[in-house]
């Protein structure tokens, strides 16, 4: 059973989620980072039938990208026990659900904004976001827990 926010609770737990969600999205990049450097040797091995590695290079780099998988999951996995939703990693955008006339619906968040001012349906995704107006804060609620 999904936990529902209210606007406030949402706004409140937005310090932590963003950083999270920027401790994943560094992870992210240096996951990927490491996996194209480690590709980038792999095709030049293929290409040129044998190249001499270095070691240590090769395994810094599969450490990084060991580690960056694992502060990765755990960012992640933080997030979502929070009850949030990572819809976009790599644009930074995450939903709260919450009820609006009641219906799930989700309050709606991109990085760089600064606070929760759209919502959008289920079915409608970020594109169908709307702005929060006074109508949805009235019509609006979520767990009575903070």
């Amino acid at each position: 059973m999904p936990r529902y926010f209210t606007l406030e609770q949402a706004q409140r737990l937005l310090p932590e989620v963003q950083t999270l969600l920027k401790e994943a999205m560094t992870a992210r990049a240096s996951v990927a980072r490491a996996e194209r450097e480690i590709e980038n040797w792999t095709n030049r091995v293929q290409v040129m039938g044998g190249v001499r590695l270095d070691p240590d290079k090769m395994s810094q780099l599969a450490k990084e990208r060991e580690n960056g998988a694992q502060s990765l999951n755990r960012a992640v996995g933080a997030v979502v026990d929070l009850g949030v939703q990572i819809k976009d990693l790599e644009i930074g955008l995450l939903d709260f659900p919450t009820l609006y006339q009641g219906r799930e619906v989700l309050l709606c968040w991109r990085l760089g904004e600064s606070g929760i001012g759209y919502w959008h349906s289920l079915e409608e995704g970020f594109r169908g976001r709307k702005q929060i107006d006074r109508d949805f804060i009235d019509q609006h609620q979520g767990d009575e827990r903070d």
